[in-house]
């Protein structure tokens, strides 16, 4: 029988291989942006609503609400038309605003949180407080709280078998994005569970805090964490063998080039994940078969990261990334 609903549609996405010459590591990039609502977090949004169906804490026809910067939030809302609940996404202005079309496409109601905020500042603390405020003043209301939620890292491992299945000569090392911690932690932990000697590599945006750096804004979105916000509880910092840091521009200008020279629309922190996986193959430090997670697809950020009038405002474009992205993939010296 064929899928009855979108959410059936959820994993079993793709792999994708990028050769990278003279080095002795190639890239396999997995396409999670193949989900239905265009990310990976459709996984983790699912499992989160049908644990709390489980355990009661959530009734049938009750309410969900989350803070998400978007991709969550697409995800819940798919899930809340399985099962029939209401869902309210609390959002900052950091949400790419097509996220937001698509969650009000899908029924969505959407709540800004308020404040004076910069561009390039992400509301997680006032989106939380807003967040927990909702679900308990609101009859029948759960706040799902993917930061602390342990079906956040458990809707992650079907994943990881994924990829166990799709590349049956081994993985030898896993590049993932961090924000809150569930997707790395689910993953790398089965990953490792298979074979321990798979390396993984946590990238988080240069400005975040998760690996004890200083902060400061930034704009690459759904990953990474904010000064002044607690490292989330589904995130197990023991599961990453190695912590790195990737700019916007490194992040951004990777998945231009991606758009432009493999015909692949990434997220921006997905740029990121890629770039560093690249240079450490690059210089050596990763070999074998080194997956990088396309955690969404593009089409989300084509008014910003692919949009050159907006890189240029923000001074994102840089066009040296290009030229070492070149002598990388295609061997070229500049």
């Amino acid at each position: 029988m064929p899928p009855t609903t979108m959410t059936q549609l959820i994993g079993q996405t793709p792999v994708m291989s990028i050769e990278v010459p003279n080095q002795a590591g190639h890239l396999v990039l997995k396409l999670e942006k193949n989900n239905p609502g265009g990310s990976m977090k459709d996984r983790m949004a699912r499992r989160m609503v049908v644990a709390a169906l489980q355990d009661g804490r959530l009734a049938p026809g009750g309410t969900i609400v989350e803070s998400s910067s978007g991709n969550t939030a697409i995800g819940l809302a798919l899930a809340a038309l399985e099962f029939g609940l209401r869902f309210i996404a609390v959002v900052d202005h950091h949400a790419a605003p097509d996220k937001i079309r698509m969650m009000r496409a899908l029924g969505a109601e959407i709540r800004y949180v308020e404040g004076n905020y910069a561009e390039d500042e992400v509301a997680v603390i006032e989106r939380m407080r807003l967040a927990a405020q909702l679900g308990a003043q609101l009859p029948g209301a759960v706040f799902m709280n993917q930061l602390d939620n342990p079906a956040n890292p458990e809707g992650y491992i079907g994943l990881a078998e994924e990829l166990i299945d799709q590349l049956s000569d081994g993985i030898d090392a896993f590049v993932g994005c961090v924000g809150t911690g569930g997707s790395i932690t689910g993953i790398a932990g089965r990953l490792k569970r298979h074979n321990p000697s798979v390396r993984t590599v946590g990238v988080e945006p240069a400005g975040s805090t998760l690996f004890g750096k200083a902060g400061h804004p930034y704009y690459q979105s759904g990953t990474g964490m904010p000064d002044g916000v607690k490292p989330a509880r589904a995130l197990d910092l023991g599961c990453i063998d190695q912590a790195v840091q990737v700019t916007d521009t490194e992040a951004f200008e990777t998945a231009r080039y991606l758009a432009c020279h493999n015909g692949l629309l990434v997220g921006g922190s997905s740029g990121g994940a890629i770039y560093k996986a690249l240079e450490l193959i690059a210089a050596g430090k990763l070999s074998g078969t080194v997956v990088a997670m396309v955690a969404d697809g593009g089409e989300k950020y084509l008014g910003t990261i692919f949009d050159d009038e907006w890189m240029a405002k923000r001074g994102l474009l840089d066009p040296a990334i290009a030229a070492r992205l070149d002598g990388w993939l295609c061997g070229k010296s500049h």
